[in-house]
Parts: structure tokens; sequence; C-alpha cells
């Protein structure tokens, strides 16, 4: 499948099947997150792997779940990994910003093209899951990518009410403004009027 096609199909994913995935996996989402563009090339990211029972309950009771996720509650549907995207603050203490952008995104496009399905986290109780996870104090968690096999049927539709919903059958339905709606060509235009 190619790249864009890849991106046209992802959608964040909240209920998850109970597969494990293979570490094999997991290393190469890194491995795409270490090759993303860096500024000044500084690469102040390192990146934690927990797929440990015990320790992925840890986290889960320190995050939060966007959107209609009562069946998160059942263990079976939760994440069966995490990556954490650590910022060493002794290489960088700002502007990496952009930084952990690229290589989330490399992350999530890697995760989609071997099947796996993501939720990128910021509502997150950094102080609780760095304690937890013997993060020195001198790595900013930045995002938490929740992994695992979706068990849910996500489609995408169009619309300017941006709010997601499920319909009857617990089809998620993820809302994107459209393209002629955000696109400025050569000039910027009050796209309200289009």
């Amino acid at each position: 499948m190619t790249v864009y096609k890849n991106i046209l199909k992802r959608r964040t994913v909240r209920i998850f099947q109970n597969k494990i995935i293979s570490k094999k996996i997991l290393k190469k989402m890194i491995n795409a997150a270490r090759l993303a563009p860096s500024a000044r090339n500084l690469q102040p990211l390192e990146y934690l792997i927990v797929d440990d029972e015990n320790k992925r309950e840890e986290i889960f009771q320190n995050i939060s779940f966007g959107g209609d996720v009562e069946k998160i509650q059942e263990k079976e549907n939760r994440p069966k990994a995490y990556i954490l995207i650590l910022v060493n603050k002794k290489v960088r203490e700002k502007g990496f910003e952009h930084d952990v952008g690229l290589a989330a995104g490399n992350i999530i496009l890697t995760a989609q093209e071997e099947g796996v399905g993501c939720c990128i986290m910021g509502a997150i109780n950094r102080k609780k899951i760095s304690k937890n996870l013997k993060i020195p104090s001198y790595y900013f968690i930045d995002l938490l990518i929740a992994l695992g096999y979706s068990k849910e049927e996500i489609k995408m539709k169009e619309s300017e009410k941006i709010s997601y919903y499920r319909n009857e059958k617990g089809v998620l339905f993820v809302v994107k403004r459209k393209i002629d709606k955000i696109l400025h060509w050569n000039n910027f235009k009050d796209v309200s009027k289009r």
C-alpha cells in the first residue's frame, strides 16, 4: 500500500483486540521514528516501549482517552503496548515539538502499514508515569502512543460539524473538514464564504 493510501485509511483507534504486538513490529516503529527529521540534527528524542501487562495497567490508570470509549474499560479491549516519546532536556529544552510530531507521524504510519492501530495521547499524568517507569527528571514525556490491533470499525466523513460519533451499529465516524474549506491557493481567501 502506498503512503498516501495508508494516510487515507488511518484513523485513531481506542478499542483494541486482545492480541499482542510483536517486539519486531514495535522496534520497527521506533526505527521509523529515529529516522524522522530533527531540527539541527540534535536528536533529543528517545523512546520507551511498554508492553509488560502490569506496566500497561499502571499506564492505563494514568491516561485519559477522549471520546466515546466505554468499552475501553473492559481489560481485553485496552492497548497492548505503549510508546512514550521522551525528550532529553539535556540535549534540548525547547523547540523540540516539530521533532516529536515528525517522529509520531512515522510511528503511526509504520503501525498502519503493519495493521496496528494507534491513539496519540497528550492527556496523561506525566508525573505518575515517570515515577512508575523510573524515568529521570531531565526527560520530558511529550506524547504517549497507545497501540493495538483495532477492534472497532471506523469511517471518515466530511462535514463542518467536526464532532465524531457512533451510529446505531457502533461504527465510529471521524469527521474531517472538507478540503475546499481549509485550502488557500496563492492568496488567502475567506473560506467561510465558499
